[in-house]
């Protein structure tokens, strides 16, 4: 049976990487990107951007990625800035219809930037039990959607 890509993160995430560093690197070598760097540049965005609770790790780790397919590289190329907000605007469209929110603190139902959320999560083991799950269909839609928009 294939290794998938959704496989990789999962199991990312499990070794201790951060949501946002599983998904990122799932796609690093469709990149060329060091899965290192990956690694470092994904670093603040777990638990909802530095344990906030805001926007999932697991989507922002998949926005970085759609940066590097459509992001632009001159400040005059509007066309790559636009296909780049769209892909984002996308992606954030269809994660939420599949999982019911982009928001760390909704997904897990707990916030986690309160320190007695954090604690209640630890407590019901969302970090093992949720998580692993919203990484992996996290990179199975980035994915999905590179395939889509190749």
């Amino acid at each position: 049976m294939q290794h998938s890509k959704a496989d990789f993160a999962k199991e990312q995430f499990s070794q201790g990487y951060n949501c946002a560093q599983a998904v990122l690197s799932s796609a690093a070598d469709d990149f060329g990107l060091p899965v290192e760097l990956a690694y470092r540049l994904a670093a603040p965005f777990g638990g909802g951007m530095g344990r906030m609770g805001e926007t999932c790790g697991a989507v922002t780790g998949a926005f970085m990625a759609l940066g590097l397919k459509y992001g632009n590289t001159l400040p005059t190329d509007k066309d790559a800035k636009e296909r780049a907000y769209q892909a984002t605007v996308e992606f954030a469209c269809r994660f939420h219809q599949r999982q019911g929110s982009i928001l760390c603190r909704e997904l897990l139902g707990v916030d986690i930037g309160d320190p007695q959320g954090l604690q209640q999560a630890r407590q019901q083991d969302l970090f093992t039990a949720r998580c692993p799950l919203v990484v992996y269909h996290a990179a199975q839609l980035l994915q999905e959607m590179l395939a889509e928009q190749s």
